[in-house]
């Protein structure tokens, strides 16, 4: 998949992640996604996302 999002980012696309949740973010996924895969930005719902962090266990 790194190639394809490579080709892409390469052409110009920004590559966005639209999934975010606390274990991406203990793990340093978004990080490691940036730096492996041409992800250069991390989008989400706000309303999904604030109820996930108050309601979720993860």
């Amino acid at each position: 998949m790194s190639d394809r999002l490579t080709a892409l980012s390469e052409a110009g696309v920004s590559i966005w992640l639209d999934d975010l949740s606390r274990e991406r973010i203990e793990t340093g996924n978004p990080a490691d996604l940036v730096s492996s895969s041409s992800v250069v930005g991390v989008t989400t719902n706000p309303s999904i996302f604030a109820a996930a962090l108050k309601d979720g266990e993860r």
